[in-house]
């Protein structure tokens, strides 16, 4: 669609990033914004950002742990019913107290991504660059190198 091997390198790099960020449910707003932002290309980097959702789930209690140790602030209590407790009794107290955690965690994972998307958009680069002289040579992956299908009898 027109978008050069670097533009969609980094337009993936930014969407597997931005869509691990532990901000749950601000994924496809960030990546929108940072596409616009950047002048990425959108259908990539939302590819990117909606395949790695299930990552995002995975990560963001580690997240939220190596921010707390890392900013020294008191770690997220892993039972329920201390959750639930603390919300009835100290309900400001427990949102002021996620609130800091997810902050933490963003801080965290923001160093994180602004030293991973250079490093992903520089691997992806070649191997778009490749991709693209396959395409502009009709060497799709789908044909045998020979020009003959793959199910051709014949071949």
């Amino acid at each position: 669609m027109g978008a050069s091997p670097e533009k969609l390198a980094w337009s993936i790099a930014v969407g597997l990033l931005v869509g691990i960020n532990p901000i749950l449910g601000s994924t496809t707003v960030v990546c929108l914004a940072a596409a616009f932002i950047f002048r990425l290309n959108l259908a990539a980097s939302q590819l990117a950002n909606h395949i790695v959702y299930p990552l995002e789930l995975i990560l963001v209690i580690p997240f939220i742990h190596f921010a707390s140790r890392i900013f020294g602030i008191a770690p997220i209590p892993f039972s329920a019913s201390e959750i639930f407790r603390t919300a009835r009794e100290h309900p400001l107290h427990l949102i002021h107290q996620l609130w800091r955690w997810e902050w933490h965690a963003f801080l965290l994972w923001a160093a994180i991504a602004a030293l991973t998307v250079p490093l992903i958009a520089l691997v992806l680069t070649p191997v778009l660059r490749k991709l693209l002289l396959r395409v502009e040579h009709h060497e799709y992956p789908i044909l045998h190198p020979s020009g003959h299908h793959l199910h051709d009898p014949q071949a």
